[in-house]
């Protein structure tokens, strides 16, 4: 499955939620039973440090994934655009490896605040 694309605007020193609902080619409903979610921000896609690591949920009975910076963190991350992506990892039976699935990705565009 190739991942989804959305664009991200984030304003700095505000917070910032995003839920996402997923579904596959067809229109059904993304299987997110037994699914981690993990996802950053980098400022290129060749960055070894990641600029902001979201805090992730996963409402598996609606396929729905939520993405969440706090004011703190925006308020950190420098004016300009980024690149982010968000994987779905599932864990594997016993004694075989996860399976890791990108979902989303795409550019952040932060945008600079007046208010401090």
């Amino acid at each position: 499955m190739a991942a989804g694309y959305q664009n991200l605007f984030l304003e700095q020193g505000t917070t910032f939620t995003i839920s996402l609902t997923l579904d596959d080619v067809y229109g059904n409903n993304y299987d997110l039973s037994n699914a981690n979610c993990y996802s950053q921000i980098r400022k290129s896609y060749y960055s070894a440090n990641s600029t902001a690591i979201f805090t992730t949920s996963v409402d598996a009975s609606n396929s729905t994934i939520s993405l969440s910076l706090d004011s703190r963190q925006t308020a950190n991350i420098s004016t300009g655009r980024y690149v982010y992506d968000t994987i779905v990892s599932y864990a594997g039976a016993q004694g075989q490896a996860n399976t890791i699935v990108r979902v989303l990705e795409g550019i952040v565009d932060v945008l600079p605040s007046v208010t401090r």
